[in-house]
């Protein structure tokens, strides 16, 4: 704060007899610089009331030092250390030129506290230089672009191969897989009813352990939410500003242009002080339309855009893992490009995280739909949501077993995050990947009562291309936390590892191994025939129509009151054609298995903006930005 301080009293009164800003607007900046812990030039940066171009060049000449082009004389590559990149991103000073045994740096920060800083670090000889702070964060991007993008593909894989799903079958997998069909057809052989009734005691026993492992996850998710919350929101409204971490906040997008002013008024909506954010949007060299919708929309300072260079995979968590290395947060967030979190999130994850343990690495808040009310397929896909966020994630957490992230607005400790390599680019369900692996070393996940709001998809062909892609990375995570099976047991416990079967594996099998049954029970309904009368001893039979009709019956009834917890009664009566829902889900299902096997690093794209309330959305967000 100090520094900050210093610069305004050299620069606000410059700026105003320059004509550059209006007294009224120094007198307002001054008063949210103090609020929210800022400095001067940033808070009328941010505010877009000095355009970015007049305000450096007016500090050049306040300080009477040089404002340099990094475009036309860049930074000199040798004279940085990557040890130092975060330090660089932090106190946007960086070396430039070294000279006769002196060194010139760059910075966006000029003052008496960045000259003490900068002699300290490169000498008392060195001399200042400014450039904008873009031109800054550009320009030590590149220069380490290289070598950080070989980071983000293949950290993980080089220093914890066995938990990446770069190899997706390993060579004793690919071996138990050849012994149980080779025993089956064995089996099936010799003694071909005995062989298919073991096999459909199987199913139905695993179809029977699923049903009741999230009825019991339901019915602890349900318990005394309440009380905690508006203990949350109490100790949210006690928080200063001035003792708020520095928060990063890292959106990926890609070939998203028309939900970019919905992701920039969301994030500015953040109840978060500015001065303490770091927002990188994250996207991918080679997407020139989002790039220009960026670069035309006119972010403000707080904005930073990091562009991926291009390499395979081409996924989500290879951006994030590439953002991350210029990161300079305490705690991180990822948010996806058409979401818009509750202003107070931030705040309540830092609330959650100093009342909890050390070993809690990270917080998931919850997800839903702001146009939930839009067609059949958004209101399904909005009680899937109630019911996996409201209650059985929050069950997971009160039973202590692994909870697979959604893949949005979960807040990581930033440390731990990068002892773990952190995200995997060759899985993509990376974020149900990484809360496994989080908790196989010995750390914890935690919820917090806060809800981001997304677009729900509004054609069925899209969520299938979604879904598929979610449920080919539980495959992907099934098969990488399945190859050391006596590990997971030590690391997670029995009913950490019955979680992880029924949660991960019962979410993949099932969609499967449903159309199956269902042509069976269509068959037997149609012909009244007895073919397989033989696979269904009377035991059996019975726990099979238990698993048909209380099991399905129940899921439906567990649907119904899911949207009660946030008085959404309107869609209780669409519970009642789940089925087709589960039809869809056993279509993406079938397609994510087979690209595990022809196209396992495929990131199916989901297309956003395809809403009708979209172009509201956009407008609101425009309006938002010209009042600002």
């Amino acid at each position: 704060m100090g520094r900050f301080l210093s610069i305004d009293s050299w620069t606000g009164d410059f700026l105003a007899e320059r004509g550059l800003v209006t007294p009224q607007q120094l007198n307002e900046a001054s008063e949210l610089a103090v609020r929210w812990g800022a400095n001067l030039a940033d808070v009328m940066l941010t505010k877009n009331w000095i355009a970015e171009d007049e305000y450096y060049t007016a500090l050049a000449e306040r300080f009477s030092v040089e404002l340099v082009d990094l475009q036309r004389d860049p930074l000199d590559r040798d004279l940085l250390e990557e040890a130092d990149v975060a330090t660089y991103m932090r106190e946007l000073a960086v070396p430039w030129r070294a000279e006769n045994g002196a060194t010139t740096i760059v910075t966006a920060r000029p003052g008496p506290e960045l000259i003490l800083y900068a002699r300290r670090k490169w000498g008392e000889g060195v001399k200042i230089r400014i450039a904008p702070k873009k031109d800054i964060q550009r320009a030590v991007q590149e220069v380490f672009s290289e070598r950080y993008l070989d980071a983000a593909v293949f950290d993980l894989a080089n220093y914890d191969p066995v938990m990446s799903a770069q190899t997706g079958f390993t060579p004793v997998q690919l071996v138990v897989a050849w012994a149980l069909v080779t025993a089956t057809a064995i089996g099936l052989a010799v003694e071909p009813i005995a062989t298919l009734i073991v096999i459909n005691l199987v199913m139905t026993v695993f179809y029977l352990g699923n049903f009741l492992f999230k009825s019991v996850l339901i019915w602890y998710g349900g318990k005394n939410q309440h009380a905690s919350e508006r203990r949350l929101d109490t100790a949210v409204s006690l928080l200063r500003n001035e003792d708020l971490p520095i928060y990063t906040v890292l959106v990926p997008m890609f070939r998203e242009p028309d939900v970019l002013p919905i992701l920039a008024n969301a994030l500015r909506e953040l109840d978060y002080p500015t001065s303490r954010l770091d927002i990188k949007i994250v996207l991918e060299e080679g997407d020139q339309l989002t790039i220009d919708a960026a670069t035309a929309l006119g972010l403000e300072d707080i904005f930073e855009i990091i562009l991926v260079p291009p390499s395979q995979p081409q996924t989500k968590p290879k951006a994030c893992n590439y953002a991350l290395q210029f990161a300079r947060g305490e705690y991180l967030v990822i948010y996806d490009a058409e979401d818009k979190p509750e202003p107070d999130q931030l705040k309540k994850v830092v609330v959650t995280f100093d009342r909890a343990p050390d070993n809690v690495a990270c917080v998931q808040c919850r997800l839903n739909y702001f146009n939930r009310d839009e067609n059949w397929l958004t209101r399904l896909f909005t009680l899937d949501y109630s019911l996996w966020f409201d209650l059985m994630l929050p069950g997971l957490e009160k039973l202590k077993v692994p909870i697979p992230l959604g893949g949005t607005s979960n807040h990581f400790k930033m440390d731990v995050l990068r002892e773990l390599r952190a995200w995997d680019p060759f899985n993509v369900t990376e974020d149900a990947d990484l809360g496994i692996r989080l908790t196989q070393k010995g750390y914890e996940v935690r919820l917090a009562a806060s809800t981001t709001y997304e677009e729900a998809n509004v054609s069925q062909s899209n969520w299938i291309r979604q879904r598929s892609r979610w449920i080919k990375g539980y495959m992907q995570t099934f098969l990488v936390h399945t190859r050391r099976p006596i590990h997971l047991m030590k690391t997670i416990g029995p009913l950490g590892v019955l979680g992880f079967i029924f949660f991960i594996g019962g979410t993949m099998l099932s969609g499967l191994l449903n159309p199956l049954f269902w042509l069976i029970f269509i068959f037997w309904l149609l012909t009244e025939s007895g073919v397989f009368d033989p696979l269904f001893p009377p035991v059996l039979l019975y726990l099979s129509l238990f698993n048909l009709l209380a099991g399905n019956g129940l899921f439906m009834f567990i649907m119904m009151l899911a949207p009660f917890r946030r008085n959404w009664l309107s869609l209780a009566p669409y519970s009642l054609t789940v089925f087709w829902y589960w039809v869809l889900m056993s279509v993406a299902a079938w397609k994510g298995a087979w690209q595990l096997i022809t196209k396992p690093f495929y990131w199916e794209k989901t297309e956003h903006g395809l809403s009708k309330h979209t172009a509201s959305e956009v407008s609101k967000a425009q309006a938002g930005q010209l009042a600002g």
